[in-house]
């Protein structure tokens, strides 16, 4: 079996990361098709749609931190991530059923409860899982540019997975005949179904097979001087701004790409360009490594913003029957998506670091946890924001001919366009002057190595001293 330098062995690698195909296929439909199905389909107001599912991210405010903070102190036999995401399998599975299947399951009215409910349930089961496969990852390797391939590999998987899920519509139109992929609940259904296949099977193959890092030398930190700590982290409170900023800029396009798509430049086939998007953003991994490599990571998501930002500004200038330019430009982003997703996750698992020379405490989990808390809140205030502010304006999604205006489908560009490439200007700066180097983290990689093994050496020498007494 051969391993990296940092002694992980590569079919480790891919098989951990492969769980991150299942997470992107839920967490698109919910960004892209979920609004258009429960507005445009279920009658429930545009407004209200986007104000459940920011109440229901608000629920991770709590969880999050509390499966990090236990994940970490977990002393379990089976070890300190795996039970978490096992037990977090059957919690998401129904969610998803119960959120993507209202009318096969037989409802006959399907109301803001029934989102707000189910989606929490789903977000919980998501959060049990995730949280410690996050940390997991992070410990996999305490390498700086060890840790960006795990990253990088995990996050091909995410784009397979989303491009799997960009496929699905594909799928629909030829069972269901030719219109059917553009149909939110059918889409929704052959989702719901992929995932609870995938997603068990693929977790528990990785609980299974991959070996978790023991963590003999590490020292428990209670929760509120780990915070304390957590906000003396300057790197950290830096990533938290960046991961803010940039998540709830990307919200604010997310949840209204499909009308954008649909009813401003006139779109037929959704599904297939998201596919080629993904596609562009699994090409485009190498590329970002390399420029990590090259620049460091901060630097190259610097550029990566930066260039998200222009080509998001250029698309509010496109109209009805701009595919073609839309196309190239949604591309481009797509380039830059693989970018977006691993470069600041990998910077987090370096942020970790930091805490350990501090703490003597081993705690990606908390980490990962307050980061994912941090990215859900700018989910959910962007998705929330985005949809009542186009509500208010008088967005009708419909899809019907005629229904909205000049002045409607303006605010909408408005939203889809420029409002991120403002989060992504605002984060620029706070990312081009991120101060934790490949070169500082290699001295603090050798802090913590060296207190290891001299805490190591002195619980040999105690238990030699015991068995000669």
């Amino acid at each position: 079996m051969s391993k990296t330098p940092s002694g992980v062995s590569r079919s480790a690698t891919i098989l951990h990361g492969s769980v991150g195909l299942p997470t992107a296929m839920f967490g698109y439909p919910i960004a892209i098709w979920l609004p258009a199905f429960y507005a445009g389909e279920l009658g429930v107001s545009l407004a209200v749609v986007g104000t459940m599912i920011m109440l229901a991210r608000l629920t991770d405010v709590v969880t999050d931190p509390v499966i990090g903070f236990l994940s970490d102190r977990s002393k379990l036999p089976m070890g300190r991530r795996k039970p978490f995401m096992v037990a977090g399998l059957p919690i998401l599975a129904l969610g998803v059923i119960m959120l993507f299947l209202p009318n096969q399951l037989g409802f006959t009215s399907v109301g803001p409860m029934h989102l707000v409910v189910w989606i929490s349930i789903m977000f919980l089961g998501a959060t049990m899982v995730y949280i410690p496969y996050y940390a997991w990852g992070a410990e996999l390797s305490p390498d700086y540019n060890e840790r960006s391939r795990i990253t990088a590999v995990r996050e091909i998987f995410i784009l397979v997975g989303l491009a799997f899920a960009a496929a699905i519509p594909f799928g629909v139109e030829l069972v269901n005949g030719e219109g059917a992929g553009r149909d939110p609940g059918l889409v929704l259904e052959a989702m719901a179904w992929a995932i609870v296949i995938l997603m068990p099977s693929l977790v528990l193959l990785v609980v299974w097979r991959v070996v978790e890092p023991k963590s003999e030398t590490r020292k428990d930190v209670p929760l509120l001087d780990g915070l304390r700590l957590v906000l003396r982290n300057g790197p950290m409170v830096r990533v938290l701004a960046i991961v803010l900023i940039v998540t709830g800029g990307e919200a604010f396009r997310n949840a209204l790409s499909l009308f954008f798509m649909r009813d401003v430049i006139g779109i037929n086939s959704i599904g297939s360009l998201y596919f080629i998007y993904f596609g562009a953003g699994l090409a485009a991994i190498p590329f970002w490594l390399w420029l990590g490599r090259k620049m460091g990571k901060h630097k190259a998501f610097a550029v990566c913003m930066a260039t998200v930002a222009a080509i998001s500004i250029a698309t509010y200038f496109l109209g009805p029957g701009d595919v073609t330019p839309f196309t190239l430009l949604f591309i481009a982003k797509g380039f830059c998506f693989g970018g977006l997703q691993f470069l600041p996750l990998s910077m987090l698992a370096d942020v970790v670091d930091v805490d350990t020379a501090r703490s003597k405490g081993e705690r990606a989990g908390t980490f990962f946890a307050i980061s994912g808390m941090t990215a859900k809140l700018a989910t959910a205030f962007g998705t929330g924001i985005s949809l009542n502010v186009v509500a208010f304006f008088g967005f009708n999604p419909s899809g019907d001919a005629g229904a909205n205006g000049a002045t409607e489908l303006n605010w909408l560009a408005i939203n889809y366009a420029i409002m991120p490439a403002i989060f992504f200007i605002g984060a620029l700066w706070l990312t081009w002057n991120y101060p934790l180097t490949a070169e500082r983290q290699a001295r603090l990689r050798g802090l913590i190595e060296r207190r290891t093994a001299r805490l190591q050496a002195e619980a040999a020498s105690l238990t030699r001293a015991g068995e000669t007494s």
